[in-house]
């Protein structure tokens, strides 16, 4: 175990985070750090030995945790990193808000940040994977972010400076995002809360979000989201690729392809992190294998696979 720096937040050794992830499972972090404040965090940072690694996770939304847990520190930012405020045009959320939050506040102001009403998870974890859909992106709509450096430095990071692309970010290593601050279109309130509806039953007549999933689990070969309108095209989406190779509704342990959308890995009951990691490999080995294409995963992994201790 490291030395572990003074903190006024919360310091817990060993914690199991499958309670923490959507897909319920994994090991534990060496160390979760629940910091108190901005501060706490930028302090704690500066005086923890450079070469311990740093883990920002948010709601576990888009995350398998191996089997093994995670080396080092795991930070979890709560209440006091949640804040909203609003501007003219302009949505300050800090980056343990909840999408779905941030969307509902914006469009009450007659802002129009829709597109994360359906997206799981919170803003830190919106901006790192640059989450879109219904074809608007957060690269779309983002001002700056506001990131604790691994050497404790406070700094303010332009969307250049994170080169966002298609589900990803160049975000500094070990850097923590505390807020992200977004230009937002007007539009009618009503409109708003009317059209994230719309939104809503359309996510929920087509993807499991009753089931144990994290999300979509690949990236779309397309290099796009959908968009949701009648003339989306369904050519080199990961959901039909998947079916092309015969592995809608395949089982490995107790990890599944959800049947009711194939993009969705799926803990049916009883898996562990290597049912679904593994159960993922395969599919983008018969999708290789019946397509020459290589998909790439969209779920993040992390942490140690039980008996490899050289996993990342």
């Amino acid at each position: 175990m490291y030395d572990m720096p003074h903190v006024r937040g919360t310091l817990t050794p060993h914690r199991p985070l499958a309670d923490l992830t959507w897909m319920r499972v994994g090991g534990p972090a060496e160390m979760l750090f629940q910091p108190a404040d901005a501060d706490d965090l930028s302090a704690f940072l500066a005086a923890l030995d450079p070469s311990v690694p740093v883990f920002p996770m948010g709601v576990g939304s888009n995350l398998i945790v191996r089997d093994g847990g995670i080396p080092g520190v795991v930070i979890r930012l709560g209440r006091g990193f949640n804040a909203i405020t609003i501007q003219g045009d302009r949505v300050t959320a800090g980056a343990a808000a909840l999408d779905v939050h941030v969307a509902r506040r914006a469009a009450e102001a007659g802002l129009d940040l829709t597109f994360l009403r359906t997206i799981p998870g919170t803003i830190g974890g919106a901006v790192r994977m640059n989450a879109g859909c219904y074809g608007a992106y957060v690269a779309d709509v983002l001002i700056s972010v506001t990131v604790v450096l691994r050497d404790g430095t406070i700094a303010e990071l332009t969307p250049d400076d994170l080169q966002l692309a298609y589900r990803q970010s160049q975000l500094p290593e070990g850097a923590v995002i505390l807020a992200a601050t977004f230009k937002a279109p007007s539009d009618d309130p009503e409109a708003l809360a009317a059209r994230m509806e719309d939104q809503l039953a359309k996510r929920d007549a087509s993807q499991p979000t009753k089931d144990r999933t994290a999300g979509s689990t690949f990236r779309n070969p397309a290099g796009f989201s959908s968009t949701g309108r009648a003339d989306d095209t369904h050519e080199m989406k990961a959901w039909a690729v998947i079916d092309a190779a015969g592995m809608r509704g395949a089982v490995l342990g107790g990890a599944m392809i959800n049947t009711k959308h194939s993009n969705f890995l799926t803990n049916a009951g009883g898996a562990t992190a290597a049912d679904l990691e593994d159960l993922g490999e395969l599919v983008r080995k018969k999708v290789y294998d019946s397509q020459g294409i290589t998909l790439q995963w969209e779920i993040m992994r992390v942490g140690v696979r039980t008996g490899d201790p050289t996993a990342d």
